[in-house]
């Protein structure tokens, strides 16, 4: 294969002939060359490429040569989509290979018949646009091949309409189905198992991968080969589904779709409906028995708390009492034999929360103004995954931009039991020395003081008049975050500076990165949600200011459970999880900068830790190699050399 992805990579090969702005890259072949033996071995390879390598190709072109089924799993559907509709087609007609490709979702990215005509036949819906959604689902539903939601441009994305009108694991009727022949779902799947290349996302492969349901039962066992993209995210999504989880909002849908199904089906017996409500109205009574505003806490701690006791103790009592006397009436409906298993699995989760008896689980709740949840978390994933890696022969390949700290790629190959991967970095290929600066400023309040805030504002106030606005403020806490997104306008009032300020969760993230891109001088004010998997190339983006060093906040239950155990078992939580954990999550924040080979721009970081604690050191060797200044002057002699070469560019 390695000459073939020689040829094929080569300045004059296939991939540039069909390609017009493709561009032979040394990295992006070591790259191909290293996944392509690694399938060819059945190996496990952990392929750390920077931004502009080319990764996507690069794991693309060794899957279809290898004639082999391969799964290939993304971080996001929309990511997702991207991948199965532009990239693999691409790469696919370049080669000219007669490959079978298939895209695979969860259920509830599919519209479901028997949800869709129980949502019109019971007019759920009052509200005139609601109806008019449904109605457009419906029309969808009709002339649609796949179901797909994403492909229903008509009714948004966040449409309360949607949960109405898809399935989940819990509320799909699988083959007693009456519509099961015509099933959305069903036909993804088939298409899947015939396939030489299956997309898929993080949560669908993890969700199978724990639950054996969701479509990738049959899948997995037949393939060759497992590609995770984007695969920094892969032990946050495997922790979500090899654990449980039960919220208020699983037991109030059940509880209202018990109540619709004895209207429909059972409207003479009473005490279904008594039942329903009563289970309804004591998962609203445990928020109460929280006594507490929002917050993350312990098991434990929840437990001290006598009246959330006494609720929890009465919902599971009135979860198993809805689950006898649906059971006495399952016959009446196709449905109520699965709202008999749904309440039967909740009152087993709560029951098992309730009197923990694992110690390889963390148990905690999460308390938000209007309702709960609470979990159970795997103390690690790494075991259960080894298994599933080493149980067949096949390829595991896992790459990201941001796998390692500083070249130590431990943390994330523990939290997988990877520790017998190989693992390797590719260097990104942009010249970083003339792309850009990272600055440090000087004078900056400790982090930790509550006046830091307002210096990074102003600090930032300052940068954004030098880049000319085009700006990322990213903000490790929604409280800084709202703090700029009060006063940062009016501050460029008063400086008569014209540039727009968007604000996270004022619109979809979408549409927010698609006006910021538009308008060109804008400074988009952000949290997490901007830290990756965001892509802004060419003039529009030319500084990122980032307020803080991103270490997880030290009250996460589970990060404290998780930090205890390390240190039980003789590590130091703080250099061996925390250091290169933000180190990571630093890396993928300083990614949004330079994006292509022709981006320029400034990467501010406010926060003296990086240059005055020893773990700096690490921190900064996982940064994209630019110099380093802690002068604002030199930004500034920086912004003014960038004007003038794109003048003198065009």
């Amino acid at each position: 294969m390695k000459s073939d992805l020689e040829r094929i990579f080569g300045p004059d090969g296939q991939l540039a002939q069909a390609l017009p702005n493709f561009r032979a890259r040394s990295q992006q072949l070591e790259l191909a060359e290293a996944i392509g033996d690694a399938i060819a071995e059945n190996a496990q390879l952990v392929a750390e490429a920077g931004t502009g390598t080319g990764k996507t190709f690069a794991y693309l072109v060794p899957a279809l040569l290898s004639g082999g089924k391969v799964i290939i799993a993304t971080g996001t559907k929309t990511l997702q989509d991207q991948l199965f509709d532009r990239d693999l087609p691409r790469v696919r007609d370049a080669l000219k290979l007669p490959v079978e490709t298939a895209l695979l979702k969860g259920r509830s990215n599919y519209v479901c018949h028997y949800h869709l005509a129980r949502t019109r036949s019971e007019g759920r819906f009052t509200a005139r646009e609601h109806i008019a959604h449904v109605q457009r689902v419906a029309a969808f539903a009709e002339r649609s091949t796949t179901g797909d939601r994403a492909d229903c441009e008509t009714v948004p994305e966040g449409s309360p309409v949607w949960p109405l009108v898809t399935s989940t694991r819990e509320n799909c009727l699988g083959s007693e189905c009456g519509h099961y022949k015509e099933c959305f779902v069903m036909k993804a799947r088939r298409e899947a198992l015939t396939a030489d290349i299956v997309v898929v996302n993080h949560h669908l492969l993890f969700a199978d991968i724990a639950l054996k349901d969701d479509g990738l039962g049959e899948l997995l066992p037949a393939c060759n080969t497992v590609i995770i993209d984007e695969a920094h995210r892969a032990p946050d999504v495997a922790t979500v589904f090899f654990g449980e989880s039960t919220s208020m909002l699983q037991v109030t849908e059940l509880a209202r779709d018990t109540e619709l199904e004895q209207r429909r089906k059972a409207s003479d017996v009473k005490d279904l409906l008594d039942s329903a409500q009563a289970a309804g109205m004591a998962a609203r009574a445990v928020r109460l028995g929280f006594d507490a505003g929002p917050g993350k806490l312990l098991r434990t701690d929840a437990l001290a708390r006598r009246e959330f006791v006494d609720a929890l103790d009465r919902l599971v009592e009135e979860v198993s009492t809805l689950a006898d006397v649906v059971e006495r009436v399952e016959d009446r409906s196709e449905e109520m034999p699965t709202l008999v298993k749904r309440a039967q699995a909740i009152a087993g989760r709560l029951s098992d929360w309730r009197d923990d008896s694992r110690a390889d689980l963390i148990r905690w709740a999460d308390v938000s103004a209007n309702g709960w949840q609470l979990h159970a978390t795997p103390l690690s994933v790494a075991d259960v995954f080894r298994k599933e890696t080493e149980s067949s022969a096949r390829s595991w390949i896992f790459t990201s931009a941001t796998l390692s700290a500083g070249g130590d790629f431990s943390l994330f190959t523990r939290q997988l039991g990877l520790e017998t991967a190989k693992s390797q970095t590719w260097i990104s290929p942009f010249d970083y020395a003339s792309a850009g600066r990272i600055y440090v400023p000087r004078n900056l309040p400790p982090p930790n003081s509550p006046e830091h805030t307002k210096a990074v504002i102003a600090e930032a106030l300052e940068l954004v008049t030098l880049s000319g606005g085009r700006a990322f403020l990213l903000f490790t806490s929604l409280r800084a975050l709202r703090q700029c997104a009060e006063v940062f306008p009016q501050l460029l009032k008063e400086r008569d500076l014209d540039f727009p300020v968007l604000t996270q969760n004022e619109a979809p993230k979408g549409e927010l990165l698609r006006r910021f891109r538009e308008l060109g001088n804008a400074v988009l004010i952000g949290s997490q949600s901007f830290w990756e998997g965001v892509d802004v190339a060419g003039d529009a983006l030319s500084l990122v200011v980032i307020d803080k060093l991103p270490f997880a906040p030290p009250d996460d239950p589970v990060l404290a459970a998780r930090m205890k155990h390390l240190e039980e078992q003789g590590g130091s939580p703080f250099m061996d999880w925390q250091v290169p954990q933000a180190a990571i999550s630093l890396k993928q924040g300083a990614g949004r900068l330079i994006r292509s080979e022709t981006d320029r721009g400034v990467l501010a970081i406010c926060d003296d830790r990086l240059v005055t604690k020893g773990y700096g050191k690490i921190l900064r060797s996982s940064l994209p190699p630019m110099p380093f200044t802690r002068e604002r002057d030199e930004v500034s002699a920086f912004f003014d050399t960038q004007r003038e070469w794109r003048v003198t560019t065009g």
